[in-house]
């Protein structure tokens, strides 16, 4: 794609046109904050929602995999990514999607990201510290994707993240500074390692998403 059809593409993203009431609204600055929509039980359709009302989120691609099928007309390759969604103050979200490249299908699983986004309980449920700041979990949370299981301890503050480099990527856009991850199970399959720190922040609210 040549520079110029590229810069055609991003103008034409920017150009949103809502398909539903919420984004009606949210357009037209009648609803200013995401947790005012999640609070109300309505259910975001539109990513530009999102990236409206968290114009500072960043994105994580988890992992990207080929995805092969046997058809009658011969073999199928396809691109499979899971991509990690927060604003590091709070909000969360994994989605996953395959497209025929990479670039489409990392696109399609950060849309499917923003649809799953959910909020992030924070505060500090350290006994040893109790200073009462969101820099921790309230509570020791757990969450479970195929054959991984995630727990998250609070920690005291200047902690920090006592996990591996991939868990620390995802807690740290989730908003949690200072914690003691422990794992168990497959974890170097990280689609379940994503898919478990986002059961276990929905477990913390009793999301049924």
């Amino acid at each position: 794609m040549s520079m110029m059809a590229r810069r055609e593409r991003e103008e034409e993203q920017e150009v949103w046109v809502p398909r539903t009431k919420l984004g009606t609204l949210v357009n037209e600055g009648k609803v200013t904050s995401l947790e005012e929509v999640f609070r109300s039980g309505q259910r975001v359709r539109e990513s530009e929602i999102v990236r409206k009302l968290l114009p500072d989120l960043r994105n994580e691609v988890v992992g990207v995999s080929v995805v092969q099928k046997q058809t009658d007309a011969g073999e199928l390759t396809r691109f499979s990514a899971v991509v990690a969604v927060g604003n590091g103050a709070g909000w969360f979200g994994v989605g996953k999607a395959k497209a025929m490249q990479t670039r489409e299908a990392i696109e399609k699983a950060t849309v499917a990201a923003l649809l799953n986004i959910i909020p992030v309980k924070l505060g500090c449920g350290s006994w040893e510290c109790r200073c009462g700041r969101t820099h921790s979990v309230p509570y020791r949370i757990r969450g479970k994707a195929g054959s991984v299981t995630v727990e998250v301890i609070p920690g005291p503050r200047a902690l920090g993240l006592v996990a591996g480099p991939a868990l620390k990527n995802l807690l740290q856009l989730a908003g949690v500074k200072d914690a003691w991850i422990r794992t168990f199970g497959s974890t170097n399959t990280m689609s379940s390692l994503a898919n478990a720190v986002y059961d276990a922040f929905r477990m913390s609210h009793g999301l049924n998403v």
